[in-house]
């Protein structure tokens, strides 16, 4: 069973994006017609942001580097469910006072 990523990112600099893969074949008389790309042709991807102390910080970082990018982990976008991630790239963390911040962005997976 994958691991569960459990914080929540601040709503500030939150974006996603969903790909819907399709094939298509155009016919000569201009019509189209197209079908989904697999089973799977849906994948999201989310930029997301994290604030807090360095304890929290430091979790997160240690979660992401223990998956090295290549692990899958269950987290939950909103209005979708518990999905299946990986995180291949994310920022050195910066710090604010006692606030550190850092950015990383989880793509879909579809398995462990």
């Amino acid at each position: 069973m994958a691991d569960v990523f459990g914080w929540d990112p601040t709503v500030e600099n939150y974006s996603g994006d969903t790909t819907l893969r399709t094939r298509s074949a155009q016919f000569g008389d201009g019509y189209q017609q197209k079908v989904a790309d697999g089973i799977n042709n849906r994948s999201t991807s989310y930029s997301l942001q994290f604030k807090g102390d360095e304890t929290k910080i430091s979790a997160i970082l240690a979660f992401l580097d223990a998956h090295a990018g290549a692990t899958s982990f269950l987290w939950s976008p909103p209005l979708r469910g518990q999905l299946l991630f990986t995180c291949e790239a994310y920022t050195e963390p910066t710090k604010d006072g006692d606030v550190y911040t850092v950015t990383a962005t989880f793509k879909q997976t579809f398995a462990p």
